[in-house]
This record gives structure tokens, sequence and C-alpha cells, in this order.
């Protein structure tokens, strides 16, 4: 499992927890002239902002002196409306450019993140539930995107804007600067302690909005199931459960949330109070004029919006630091499986396979999956692999397009070492036809296609004709443009099967692999698909797995396995008439087609 750092990290200081952000270093140099020209507009608008209160200062000196006339009072009005309108302007700018790389440093993370998982081995997707995967590649992301959007307006805005502010005040009345900031450090404590009880707070909301995902995306799959065996209330339940836990954890961290802001405004309002007694006194008695302590006041609201900010800021990037954890433990992730650093170069490949003492232990398992593998099938030989469930056939077949890792010098391919072969370059000349069939909600086309361009309708056509689907097809509404539903549900799993088998026939491999790819197809229409299969292929390699006597008599050669081990090979009627391990099973198959026939 991704082990969760949370308490541990949750104990650093604010400022450290940014280093979780590292990962995003690439994106900000990447925008650094958007960013620049955003926030250059932004610090206009700071200082445009500090322009307006002594605006007010100097029209209100004129008022209590008595010198104002309706000419001057309409200029300084004029001047405010001005760079009220210039804010404006400036304030579209910043919101388009700096919002705008939030919106780009999203785009690229969730692509980089979807990329990377697409390096992971099959071990890693056993670990990690899908819903996990999916709150990281939205919830999460979301909330990395409105730290590097609105988090770095609030920061950026709320330090200029406090300082510069502080700096008018002092100007005014260095003394009345210190009183009202009193408050200051009961507000830096404060902060300090709930930020740490939000920083876990946030990672626990994080992790349970991964279980409620998993758990509705479970029951969403599974429907068909629950509504079959009548659990609908069982299944609501569950749902239920999971939601009132993600709602909890989301109350916990809104009782932190709802103490820090009212605490941000009840010490901001604390400062004006003392303002409004001691400044007023010293207006009185003509310490500051009138007009100075009008633009005290508005410097002093203007500090209002750098202390929410400030805790605006904590929130979002307390809530960002877990994501990108979150998200960090998926990136350092390391593939088991990626191209060689030095590869050899493929092509017109003969379909020539050789394992030389091939063993797999798949991790958390007591005993090893395969033991001391060696074999050779020479280019266009048509072999199978037989044996009971579990005797490894599925492991070795999957070794052969490397999506279980394999040591170097135990699997060859017309006499190049695998791992010395880029895997596109491997995979692309081995069609795979899995156990489990996965079909995309899309069309016929675009499941056949996956992407792949060239291809022309008569190919298509060709593969369907071939694996007895393409009368089956025209007679659906659209035909190749027809939509097959989630998983190919609208289809039957026969259908779904041999539409995955006429997938990977579409570029004619070298070496084509069918695990079992039969075992929803009655006999007859397997014996046919197959007789079309040998007839195109005549001269490459095609790999079978098979439980049918029927199938496993028409191949060149067998290899039987029982415990991860080949205990025989040889000829189909060698091995029956030998009268070993092979024999038993095709008897066994043989008896219970029989009985199944009655």
């Amino acid at each position: 499992m991704i082990r969760n750092n949370s308490m541990k990290q949750s104990r650093l200081p604010f400022l450290k927890t940014l280093r979780h952000f590292k990962t995003l270093q690439i994106y900000f140099v990447e925008n650094r002239w958007a960013l620049i020209t955003g926030l250059a507009c932004l610090l206009l608008v700071d200082f445009l902002q500090l322009i307006i209160p002594l605006i007010i200062k100097k029209a209100v000196d004129l008022l209590t002196r008595s010198m104002a006339t309706p000419a001057l009072l309409f200029q300084e009005g004029l001047a405010i409306a001005g760079i009220a309108l210039a804010i404006g302007l400036l304030r579209y700018v910043w919101r388009h450019l700096i919002f705008g790389h939030s919106r780009k440093v999203e785009k690229r993370l969730r692509n980089r993140l979807y990329e990377h998982l697409q390096s992971l081995p099959p071990s890693f997707y056993q670990r990690m539930k899908t819903g996990d995967l999916m709150a990281r590649a939205i919830n999460d992301i979301n909330a990395i995107r409105m730290a590097t959007g609105m988090g770095l307006v609030a920061l950026t805005d709320g330090t200029v804007l406090g300082l510069a502010a502080i700096g008018f005040m002092v100007s005014i009345s260095p003394r009345l600067t210190a009183i009202s900031l009193i408050p200051a450090p009961i507000i830096v404590l404060c902060t300090r302690i709930l930020t740490r009880r939000m920083s876990v707070g946030f990672e626990k909301v994080q992790k349970t909005f991964s279980d409620v995902t998993e758990r509705v995306r479970e029951a969403f799959a599974g429907i068909r199931v629950v509504k079959a065996f009548n659990r609908e209330e069982w299944e609501y339940n569950r749902v239920k459960d999971e939601g009132e836990r993600y709602v909890s954890e989301n109350m916990r961290l809104a009782r932190i949330l709802a103490l820090f802001f009212p605490m941000m405004v009840l010490f901001t309002n604390l400062g004006l109070a003392i303002v409004l007694w001691m400044g007023g006194r010293l207006a009185i008695f003509g310490k500051i004029s009138t007009g100075d302590f009008v633009a005290f006041i508005s410097y002093l609201n203007l500090i209002t919006w750098p202390m929410m900010a400030m805790g605006w800021v904590t929130n979002l990037v307390q809530r960002a630091s877990a994501s990108m954890r979150r998200i960090n433990a998926i990136l350092d992730e390391q593939p088991a499986i990626s191209d060689p650093l030095a590869s050899v170069t493929v092509s017109a490949v003969r379909g020539e396979i050789e394992i030389r003492g091939f063993s797999f232990h798949y991790p958390g398992k007591s005993s090893p999956q395969l033991k001391e593998i060696r074999l050779h099938i020479e280019p266009g030989e048509r072999v199978a692999f037989a044996g009971k469930v579990g005797s490894g056939k599925t492991t070795l077949l999957k070794a052969m397009t490397r999506l279980v890792e394999i040591p170097r010098g135990t699997f060859f391919l017309d006499g190049h070492d695998a791992t010395d072969i880029p895997l596109q370059s491997l995979r692309k000349n081995i069609g795979f036809v899995p156990q489990e069939v996965f079909l995309f909600s899309d069309t016929v086309r675009g499941n056949l296609l996956l992407g792949r361009e060239g291809i022309t309708g008569e190919a298509m056509e060709k593969v369907l004709d071939i694996a007895a689907m393409k009368d089956e097809v025209q007679d659906l509404e659209g035909g190749l443009e027809a939509e097959l539903g989630e998983r190919g549900i609208s289809l039957s799993g026969g259908q779904r099967q041999r539409l995955t088998v006429a997938r990977a026939l579409l570029t004619d491999p070298p070496v084509l692999i069918l695990d079992d790819a039969f075992s929803m197809v009655d006999t007859r229409t397997e014996e046919r698909i197959l007789d079309r299969i040998f007839s195109i292929r005549e001269g490459k390699t095609t790999i079978i797995v098979s439980h049918r006597p029927s199938t496993l008599s028409r191949v060149d050669r067998i290899f039987v396995m029982e415990e991860g081990e080949i205990v025989e090979h040889g000829r189909p009627d060698h091995l029956l008439v030998k009268g070993g391990v092979y024999k038993r099973l095709y008897e066994e198959k043989r008896i219970a087609e029989e009985l199944g026939a009655l």
C-alpha cells in the first residue's frame, strides 16, 4: 500500500508544506511570462487601491478646512472613478492570466498522472482501488488548481497589500499603527495551531472521498448482480454508510474552519475598535488631521483582506498540500517494466519464441507461480497450453508480452532478448487476446481500431468475418458505428469475445496469443473461427490456451502445465498415446462435454 505519512507531515511548519509542490515547478517555469504579467497587473491593482485613501484624505482635509469647492471635489471623485476603471481592466487581465495558469497546471498534472499510471504494472492496480485513483485524478487535482490559482493570488495580494498598507499607516502615526496591530500575534499563534489540525483533517477528507468514490463506482458496476440477488437495500446501506463517514470527516474539518475565519474577523475588528477609540482622540486633540484619521481607517480596512487572505491561503495550501502528497505518492511509484537503455531493432519478426529457465513469484504468494519454464516454439508453429485452472498458463502468456516482468536472459523473440526490445515494438508484433474481455464504451469501429490509423473498412469487415461477427455487426443499428455501451453491455459474452479476437487480428501480428479466447463461444463456432485463423495465418506463430479437446487436437504441439511447471509436451496424438497428464485432462473434458450435450 502507498504509505500514509499524514500525521508526520502535519507536524511540519506551514511554510515547509510548500516543498510538496516541487513537482509543479516545471509548470511555473513554462508559464512564467504569463505569470509575471499577471502578477504585475495584480501589484498595479494593489498600488492603485493604496492611492484611493490618499485622495479621500485630501478631500476630507479640504472639507474640514472649508477649502473645498465643487470643482475640486469633482476632480477628486473623477480621479477615484479613473482609478476604479483601471483597477477593473487590470483585474480582468490578472484573473485571465493567473487563473488560466492554474488551469494549465491542472491539465498538465492530470496528463502526467495518467501517463505515469499507464507505465505502472498490473500489480499496482491490484493494490490500488479504482475509486481512489479517480479521486486523486479529480478531487485532489482540483484542490491543487485552486492553490496555484486563487491561492497564489491571495498570497501575493495579501502580502503586498498588507505590508504596503501598514507602511502608509506608519507614515500617518507609528504609535497608532503599533496599537492597531496588537491582535496580530494572537492571530499568528491561533493560525499555527489550527493549520496543523487542518492538514490532518484535509488528508482524512481526501481519503474518505476516495473511499466513497470507490464504493459508488462499485455499486454502479455491480448493479446487475445486486438486482439479481435482490440486495438493493443492502447495497444502499453500504453506500449510505460510506457517505455518512465522508460527511462526518467534513464536519470535523468544518468545525476547525468555523473557528478560523470568525477568529480573523474578530481580531481585525478588534483592531478597528482600538483605532476608533485611540485615533479619534488623536484627531480631536489635533495630533493628526481628520483626513489622516479617515485615511488610516481606510488602510486598516485594506488590512482586513490580507488577514482574511492569510486564512484563505492557509486553507487552500493545506488542502492542496494534502492532495500533493497523495499525487506524489503515485508519481513516486516506479514502473516495474520499462524500455531498455540500449534497445535492439526488430523487423520482419518470424515468431520464434524461446524461454530459458523462467520462474515467477507473485508478491504476497507463498509459492512461485512458474518454476523453471523452458520451451522453444518454432516460427509459424501452432501450439497450445493445457492444464487445470491456476497451473500458470495465463501468467506465462503475460510474460511473453511483458505484462509481468521477466529477468534478462530468460525470454527470446527471434533470438533477441525480449528485455532488449522496446515495449512498443514487442507488443506491436504480438497480438494478445486475454481471458478478461474488455470493450470500451464506444462504437464497434472504435473498439476495433483502438485509435489505430490507416486501417480500411474492408480490413475491419474481413477480421469480423474471420471472427464470425460480420453478420451480427451488420444487424446492429448503425453497423460499425453502433454504440456498444459500457464494457460492451449490448453484446453477449460470446460476441464480446469474438470482437476482441477480431481486434487482435486487425494488424495480422507475427505472433498471436489467444488466452482461452473462446470460452463463451460454442464449439462449432470456435472450430469455424479457428479454421479461418489458421488459414490466413499460415507460416505465422499462433499460441492458444484452451480446455476443449477439439481445439487442442488442431495444433502442432501442446505444452501441458501443472503447478507452474511444464510436465509434458508433444504432438496431441502422441500425448494421448503416452497416457499421462494430458490424457487425463482430455478424458475429463471429453466426458464433461458429452454429459453437457445430453
